[in-house]
């Protein structure tokens, strides 16, 4: 039998961390190679991932809703047998080894806790056998020994008096909780390793990165975690208001008091929703395209009352072939035709070297509102596919990216965007270009709108577009035409069969 750890891999090309979201294991259960362990979301994805090993779950090192850098071990696996044999010639030394004996107790029990966790209760001279773990099956997280070092501190520490304050002349008596203030106390320090999205959590937090307690020392310098910025932030905040509530209970304290309340109780009145994964990778990508491109909307509507007829016409065909025909396929034939007519509106710019790259291939993305925000999957090749192959690929790409299991690759490589705005309720809409894509079309929804027929009113299917383009490649005249011709072949939807 042998001791296996597992690491987390690259689960996306450039993923440098991920949230573990979910353990399908707990300890003690028996795991087969393959067999999906937990999931992972990273800025792209949710991904699965799976054990590499057959054996029996021995420790898990992370917990749910933790950000994992690549390579980090999430997971310890009892192997046996033949397996063991091989895994134990390839154990990876460790710079730092952590011996897993140190788990047994002399009383028998076990310590769950990673080496992180030892390595911090090591520093701190905190006894691991001591502390109550609060992580899963009792597992002993770095908050615990902090806190468990905080409250031998508290018992070391000399009696001390309430502390006088004066805030407008007037005497206030601080009863802020000391342990708070313990874990308040901020580092001085000038240089500190952090993961980017630490960070970022920072910054959101408004706390210095420099001023947070390091849990770990990599490399001879502070190596600060995102749960060291959170419990530091919340540190902050407890003492903030711990001062207030001290002041408040003052009655001579007067209106430097009440202002003091009004002003702590408004920030923590909504919630605070972490800014990361998927929803930071979008404002990331719309950030880069909003502040790089120039961007131009170009607006119009197109009858498509015959389009509506030959739709309804083919659905009853196409379910017979187990195939969900909406409309999107042949706006996507109609946008495809279009683009072969105006390839300034399927290039992208090459802006090291001042070249515009007219795209020849034609990978359609299709936006889809999910539950962790927009996703935008692409049908590659979709010039080369009839219109049920591209409603059979449309939709199942989709229905991967709402449910969180559609692969990078799948998301990749779009020459041009459609969007749909019209299954909400909206008519016209300002899309963002998806870069390094150079437009971007929306679909408004399909109304009965009044339109002049043969010298009279009559009701119509009217379709609203909404053409966003860079302004940098494609002129306004360039934008209306390519809807021109969009417009021409939705009017007339035979057309497409020419396509």
């Amino acid at each position: 039998m042998a001791l296996k750890e597992f690491k987390l891999p690259d689960v996306g090309e450039g993923v440098a961390e991920g949230e573990l979201v979910t353990w399908h294991v707990a300890p003690g259960d028996e795991v087969t190679e393959d067999q999906v362990l937990a999931e992972v979301e990273t800025d792209k994805a949710l991904v699965d991932v799976p054990s590499p090993f057959n054996g029996t779950v021995n420790e898990l090192l992370a917990e749910e809703g933790e950000m994992v850098p690549v390579g980090n071990v999430i997971i310890t696996i009892q192997v046996g047998g033949e397996e063991a044999e091989e895994a134990e010639p390839a154990a990876e030394p460790e710079a730092e080894p952590e011996p897993d004996e140190e788990e047994e107790t002399d009383a028998g029990g076990r310590v769950f806790a990673p080496p992180s966790v030892r390595r911090l209760a090591r520093e701190l001279e905190v006894d691991l056998e001591s502390v109550d773990g609060s992580g899963p099956s009792g597992r002993v997280t770095e908050g615990d020994v902090r806190a468990a070092a905080e409250e031998e501190e508290a018992e070391e520490a000399p009696a001390e008096g309430p502390r006088s304050i004066e805030i407008n002349g007037q005497s206030a008596t601080e009863k802020r909780d000391e342990s708070a203030a313990a874990a308040a106390e901020a580092a001085a320090r000038d240089k500190t390793l952090a993961a980017p999205a630490t960070r970022a959590l920072a910054k959101e937090k408004g706390v210095d990165i420099d001023a947070v307690p390091a849990t770990e020392m990599r490399d001879g310098a502070a190596f600060v975690s995102p749960e060291a910025v959170t419990e530091y932030a919340e540190a902050q905040r407890a003492a903030q208001a711990a001062d207030a509530e001290a002041v408040a209970a003052e009655p001579e304290a007067g209106t430097a008091t009440a202002e003091t309340a009004t002003a702590d109780s408004g920030p923590v009145a909504g919630e605070r929703v972490p800014f990361k994964g998927v929803r930071k990778a979008i404002a990331d990508q719309m950030q880069r395209s909003k502040y790089t491109a120039p961007h131009v909307t170009h607006h119009d509507e197109v009858d498509v009352t015959e389009l509506v007829e030959l739709r309804s016409q083919l659905k009853p065909v196409a379910e017979e072939r187990d195939t969900k025909l909406t409309y999107m396929p042949f706006v996507m034939k109609a946008v495809i035709a279009a683009l072969k007519d105006f390839p300034y509106i399927n290039s992208q710019l090459d802006e090291e070297n001042e070249e515009i790259v007219l795209r020849d291939e034609y990978n359609i993305g299709v936006a889809a509102a999910t539950d962790a925000g927009l996703m935008v999957p692409v049908v590659h090749d979709a010039d080369r596919k009839g219109m049920l192959q591209i409603a059979d690929e449309m939709n199942e790409l989709v229905e991967k990216a709402r449910n969180r299991k559609i692969s990078p690759g799948e998301m990749r490589g779009g020459t041009f965007t459609i969007t749909n705005i019209g299954g909400i309720g909206g008519e016209y809409a300002t899309p963002i270009v998806n870069y390094p894509e150079v437009a971007i079309l929306a679909l408004g929804a399909i109304k009965d709108k009044p339109r002049v027929v043969d010298g009279e009113i009559v009701p119509r299917k009217v379709l609203t577009l909404s053409l966003s383009f860079d302004h940098r490649i494609v002129d306004g005249a360039q934008g209306a035409r390519f809807t021109n011709r969009i417009k021409e072949l939705l009017e007339d939807p035979k057309l497409l069969v020419l396509e």
